[in-house]
């Protein structure tokens, strides 16, 4: 018998079954096999944003890459410093008062906080409130820890809003944890505060810790401004909101974003942070201070026209198909119905095989997704304009 025959099969955690493919990871597998076929790929699918972070904030990173007390492991929580300028840019844009050394945690993107706090509130057996069609880290991480998702889903007759009327009384006593994010990613749907104020009330009724994912509240159009969950009075007791510098200063690669919110929640978080990773380096976040307090309104104004710019060409272009799509007043992400006799994935399928251009398909987003696809606004305008030509000269709507 070969030694490779006698050695037992290595056996994964059965958690990981339950895991399905990342969609961005696939969405870029999906790439890279078309480019090796030679085929010239517009790449419509991630929100990765094209424009380049601001000099000032680079500058800022070569200045404190230099220091060499910060060439130290960082602080667990987030430099002081940059706890301080979040809890400054709270104050100055949305009017709340966060006490920085309790309330205001770094965190090495939004992502990894959003993923962590499942773990410090979720044990196994536990309902997670989830919206659906979400972001599938909300879901992804409930089904590793154990929980149990309930799903909560976005209707375009309900403005993709959840409907709290219809979570299910003993399903909300069970729940630890609801997920919203607004403005949404994939529906670009907006909230009001007096929607959250009903979703506090909610968190508040049941003793669920509600977390809104932040990450698009400075990117909107037409008049829109987007509150924060923490504008609520009574939120603190129950909500944590979590942002990200990724997608307002063109910061996707630099992975700084923040928690805020509930004190017991901040604690919490840090205790899985601090058993799991050390911090962000603290060059970054001296850098993330620049970006927070330096950069001038102006360019926030400027990245938007751009982006309405984008979502009008493609919200007209694909009207004239035949595809009717709402303009979105916030996120840079266009969320369109799939043609008649084409399913969520079928349709992205023909784009790519016929068009040469990756969108990403609405069921990767959830069961309630199918139906729709997502074209992200993040690609220079005369790719966009040639991607939507593409789809209505070759593919067979």
């Amino acid at each position: 018998m070969s030694q490779a025959a006698s050695q037992p099969k290595l056996q994964k955690a059965k958690r990981i079954e339950a895991v399905p493919p990342y969609l961005f990871a696939e969405i870029d597998r999906k790439r890279e096999a078309a480019r090796a076929r030679g085929v010239d790929v517009i790449d419509l699918g991630i929100g990765d944003p094209d424009r380049p972070t601001p000099d000032h904030i680079v500058e800022r990173l070569r200045k404190e890459a230099g220091n060499p007390a910060w060439h130290r492991y960082p602080s667990y929580v987030g430099a002081m410093d940059f706890r301080k300028a979040v809890a400054e840019w709270y104050r100055r844009r949305f009017g709340v008062e966060l006490d920085p050394a309790g309330e205001v945690m770094t965190l090495i993107g939004s992502k990894e906080g959003i993923a962590h706090i499942v773990w410090a509130y979720v044990d196994p057996g536990d309902v997670a409130l989830i919206p659906d069609p979400g972001y599938p880290v909300y879901k992804t991480h409930t089904l590793l820890a154990g929980g149990r998702p309930h799903i909560m889903p976005l209707k375009a007759e309900n403005g993709f809003l959840p409907d709290l009327d219809a979570i299910p009384a003993d399903v909300a006593r069970r729940a630890r944890i609801m997920f919203l994010n607004y403005p949404n990613n994939p529906t670009a749907a907006v909230a009001d505060l007096a929607f959250f104020e009903r979703a506090v009330a909610f968190c508040r009724e049941y003793g669920i810790l509600l977390c809104h994912d932040a990450a698009y509240t400075e990117n909107t159009y037409d008049g829109y401004v987007a509150p924060s969950i923490l504008q609520v009075p009574g939120a603190r007791e129950v909500a944590v909101e979590f942002h990200s510098l990724s997608k307002p200063f063109n910061m996707t690669g630099w992975r700084i974003g923040m928690a805020v919110g509930n004190r017991d929640a901040i604690a919490s978080l840090g205790i899985i942070k601090t058993n799991t990773d050390s911090g962000q380096f603290t060059a970054i976040q001296y850098a993330g201070i620049a970006a927070l307090l330096e950069t001038p309104e102006s360019f926030l104004r400027q990245m938007n026209a751009l982006y309405a710019r984008r979502r009008d060409l493609v919200c007209d272009a694909l009207a004239r198909i035949g595809i009717d799509v709402r303009k979105p007043k916030g996120a840079f992400y266009v969320w369109a119905p799939v043609p008649a006799g084409y399913t969520s994935a079928g349709f992205t399928e023909a784009l790519l095989d016929q068009a040469g251009v990756i969108v990403a398909p609405g069921n990767g987003y959830g069961e309630h997704g199918e139906g729709f696809f997502r074209i992200s606004l993040t690609t220079p305008d005369d790719r966009l304009a040639e991607a939507v030509e593409r789809i209505k000269t070759k593919v067979r709507l």
